[in-house]
This record gives structure tokens, sequence and C-alpha cells, in this order.
């Protein structure tokens, strides 16, 4: 259990910040990198060749560690959307194949899947969520020989509902269907084995659980698809372009791995300092150490909101991280502006209160919510 890290983000004491699946605070650190790389860009004569590519290797080498994998693995995107797009264009999808997705998933991982299906005359088969939100066997139960993709997040982004990604990985490997993951609402706030899921695609944007910045993410291409086609092409991701002066020197080669895959301007000298500050002090936590101590807070939560006669998902499909809470004749709908003018901060996603707490979030917190929810909820 990790004690409470508020005072490593300038958070006031009147502020109860619930809402890290929106998007999370700096670290004062991270903070700090920002402030630094702004007074270089501001000073651009400091800004040397090779600083091109180390802040992008430093990040990338940082997030390869976090979900144990190889630097070569790991292209830098700028959102989930855009490594979402580079699966959809470099995954097989024969007509008359499916592609598994979730009701009411992000449109990120929607989008991209729609426009195949259009294109190969494919099939989008959208799981509809079971009355008990226990997503995995409706999941299992939808992929079968037919399947060309499964395109799934660990956690439901509306209310933190699990999938057994290593159950689903089983049976996408017995069908020989591709598995691609939004890691956005998961990777840094929960355990993921790289070793056991086996994803061909795993994208996270830093802005939210890995406490980055936005604009800046990461995607994890496993080595069989490392020979594809980029979306687009660029400077950065061609051979040889460690050598600034001789640029004109076209190449038809790429950055080996997944380093083909990389976003323009992926050096991105701002934000990804950034990101590299807000994933050294996960490692230091330890994403364990982290689960565990967020699984404490959003079990109280549970027990409140179920004390309130309120409706949480059952503990074994819910998330350590996240939470969602329901009313049986639904909350009203400007809740969430009753809460910010008691500064609570929380999200509404569907039918849910999405309440994600973190490392920074005290008893205090929690208990300030609830005492304001039942004054606005009667």
């Amino acid at each position: 259990m990790i004690p409470c890290q508020r005072d490593m983000f300038d958070l006031p004491e009147n502020v109860t910040y619930l809402n890290c699946a929106y998007t999370s605070p700096l670290l004062k650190t991270a903070q700090q990198a920002g402030r630094t790389a702004i007074q270089a860009k501001a000073n651009p004569w400091t800004i040397k060749a090779d600083d091109f590519f180390s802040n992008a290797e430093t990040a990338r080498g940082l997030f390869a560690r976090l979900v144990d994998c190889k630097p070569d693995n790991v292209a830098i995107v700028p959102a989930v959307s855009y490594g979402i797009a580079l699966a959809a264009r470099n995954l097989p999808v024969a007509r008359d194949q499916s592609i598994v997705i979730l009701q009411d998933q992000f449109p990120s991982n929607v989008y991209p899947w729609m426009r195949v299906a259009h294109e190969k005359n494919a099939v989008v088969k959208t799981v509809q969520r079971p009355p008990d939100s226990d997503w995995t066997p409706a999941v299992l139960e939808a992929v079968d020989s037919d399947t060309a993709v499964v395109a799934v997040p660990n956690c439901h982004w509306t209310d933190g509902t699990l999938l057994d990604l290593v159950k689903i990985a089983e049976k996408c490997r017995k069908v020989q269907a591709a598995l691609v993951v939004d890691g956005i609402q998961s990777v840094g706030a929960m355990p993921f084995s790289m070793e056991r899921v086996q994803p061909d695609f795993l994208v996270a944007a830093s802005h939210k659980w890995l406490l980055g910045a936005y604009s800046f993410g990461f995607c994890y291409v496993s080595p069989k698809w490392h020979g594809g086609t980029p979306l687009e092409e660029n400077w950065f991701n061609r051979a040889g372009s460690e050598d600034i002066a001789r640029l004109v020197d076209y190449r038809e080669s790429y950055q080996p791995g997944a380093r083909r895959y990389d976003q323009g301007e992926a050096s991105n000298f701002i934000l990804a300092p950034i990101a590299a500050a807000g994933i050294r002090q996960i490692l230091e936590w330890g994403v364990e150490n982290i689960s565990q101590t967020l699984q404490s807070k959003t079990d109280a939560i549970a027990d409140l909101a179920q004390k309130m006669g309120l409706n949480v998902a059952a503990a074994h499909v819910q998330a350590p991280h996240m939470i969602g809470v329901s009313k049986p004749d639904g909350f009203k709908k400007d809740l969430p502006l009753l809460l910010a003018k008691e500064n609570i901060f929380v999200s509404v996603r569907g039918e849910s209160v999405r309440i994600s707490p973190h490392v920074y979030t005290t008893d205090e917190d929690i208990n300030r919510l609830f005492a304001v929810l039942e004054k606005v909820t009667d």
C-alpha cells in the first residue's frame, strides 16, 4: 500500500479530484520537466540534434519497462485513435469475417473498425453488456472461427467493469484472431502481463493513468507486425535519420521494429519529458502497489454507495482503480455541476457516475463526495 502522495501533486486542500479516468493532474516533477522543456524551446540554440532522438527513446524505454517488452516493440503515437488506426491498417480482415467490440466502447476503438468492415465487407460484432456486467464470458462466446480481430479494453471506460484479457487472448490464439487492446484506462493503474496476454497491438495515451500530458502516447506492436505500413511517412521513422545533415539521402528502409510507426515529431520536446516523468514515478511506486492502494479506495466507495442504496458492479468484475455508481431511478442530469460547485470532480459516463481516485485521494475526499451526494440525490 502506498501512503497518500497528495503533496507530490498541485492539488488544493479544498479540491476533491476523483476523475483520473478523465485526465490526471500532473506530478510536480512532471510540471518541472515541462517548464525545463519550454525554457529550452525559448532558447532553441540549446537543443541539439541528438535531442530529437533521446527524448523519444527515453519515453519509449520507460513505457517498455512498464509493460515488460523491448523498446523495439514500442511506437510513439499522439493518441489511442492513432494506435488503433495503425492496427486497423495492418491487421488482415477478410470478407465476412467479424471484428469483435463491446457495447458502448470508446469511439476511438470503434470507428476504425467500422471503416475496415465497410471496406473489406466484414462485420462488426458488438457484444452487449451482460446483466451482471461480466464481459468475459460474453466476449469468449462471440469469438469464433470467423473472427479476424478482437478490439477491446482491459476495463470498460464508463464504469471500470473488467475483461479477463488472458482468457480472451487464449481464445484469440485458438481461432487465430488478432487481439487489439485499448489500454488507456488501465495501463499504469493495474497489472498487465505482456507474456500472458501477448496482444498484437496495445495502445495507451499518457494523460490518464500514466500521469502525463495530452497528445502523447505509446503503441506496443507485436514483432510479427513490424514489417507493416505506417500511417504517415516522415523523416523521423526512416532508417539513418539520426544523421540530420543527410536527410536528403532518401531511403526506402525504416527505423527498426515498431519505430517505423512513430508519429511525425515524435521527439516532442515538451510532452515527451512530461510523459517520462509520469512513468518514472509509476515505476518507482510499482503498478502492483498502485493497484492495491486504489483497490482499497474503490472498495470504500463501493461500500458507501451500497449503504446509500446505489448500485455498483460485483467486486469480481470491477477494476481496482475506477468504479461506476448508478441509481435505480437515475441521477439528476446536472449532478456533475452540483458536485463541481462543492469542488468535487467526477464524470458521468452512460448511466454511471464514474469515480476514479489515485494515490493523492484521501479518506476525507471520499467522505466529502458521499456527504454531498446524499444532499443532492434526495
